[in-house]
């Protein structure tokens, strides 16, 4: 059986949060670039402008500060930015107005194809039930091509080393089914209490419901991430925060093991060392596309 964020107990004095696709798995290049993008062009009817289709979704979801962001809000920047990219719109794509799209995103409905399915029986829409048939589209070609991708090198010996001391959680946006399917094919899935994807919502709320008000102290649970999103949530739920940088995932991982999850054990981590680690990350992602600057 699958467990929920009220199965979710303390047990140790640490808690160590953990990202999954880009962070644990090197999956966000063939994910994106051999599921995502496809999809994207076919579905949404960008061949016109498929070049310039794939660049944004790339630059959206792996190269700039909404790396890692959900599916939804992200399908809706990429559809944006490609509209407001001059050669782009010269394709005579059509780009469909994303009103309803952006209700579902902000409403309290989960961010999976699930919470979809439920706000679009209330709302209907032909915008929604295309956004549906992309996303389960995408779904089934993850499943089709994305397998045998194993942890980056000293994952393992870095999980030996939390679990000895910490209470640990996958915190992923990635669906349920395929964080499952990864963790067991690489026989890792025995390391986390809890795997939580997004039918159990965002990632702030997977942290705040695990972490609580007083289950842990501020300096003694940790997020690890390699997207700004997973920042932001670590901050949100008051957990300290370890980048796993895009394109530097070996030396992140190496770090962490020998040095950085030592100061974490040992109440160095936060302060100077943190701040050096979150700002050399942060310069590896820019806000604009290279088009556009």
């Amino acid at each position: 059986m699958k467990k929920t964020l009220k199965d979710f107990q303390p047990h140790r004095e640490f808690f160590v949060g953990l990202d999954s696709d880009g962070c644990v798995f090197d999956s966000m290049e063939i994910k994106h670039k051999e599921c995502f993008t496809p999809m994207f062009i076919k579905h949404w009817r960008l061949q016109a402008a498929s070049k310039y289709a794939r660049r944004v979704w790339e630059f959206a979801n792996l190269y700039s500060k909404t790396r890692g962001m959900n599916r939804f809000p992200v399908c809706a920047r990429s559809l944006r930015l490609l509209n407001a990219w001059p050669e782009a719109a010269a394709r005579g794509i059509q780009v469909p107005g994303l009103a309803p799209l952006q209700a579902f995103i902000d409403s309290e409905y989960p961010p999976s194809n699930d919470g979809l399915e439920a706000y679009r029986k209330a709302r209907p829409d032909p915008l929604l039930e295309l956004t549906m048939e992309w996303s389960l589209a995408v779904n089934a070609s993850i499943k089709d091509i994305v397998f045998g991708v194993p942890p980056f090198p000293k994952v393992r010996e870095t999980l030996d080393a939390i679990v000895a001391n910490a209470d640990l959680a996958v915190v992923s946006g990635t669906p349920g089914e395929a964080l499952h399917r990864e963790w067991e094919e690489n026989q890792i899935a025995h390391y986390p209490q809890l795997i939580a994807g997004q039918e159990l919502g965002k990632k702030t709320a997977h942290l705040e419901a695990m972490v609580g008000v007083d289950r842990y102290r501020r300096d003694k649970k940790l997020m690890i991430g390699d997207a700004p999103g997973d920042r932001k949530a670590a901050e949100a739920a008051g957990c300290l925060f370890y980048p796993v940088s895009p394109g530097h995932e070996e030396e992140s991982w190496d770090r962490l093991c020998s040095e950085a999850l030592g100061r974490f054990f040992e109440g160095s981590y936060g302060g100077e060392y943190q701040a050096a680690r979150i700002a050399d990350f942060e310069a590896l992602l820019p806000e604009l596309p290279p088009w556009a600057s």
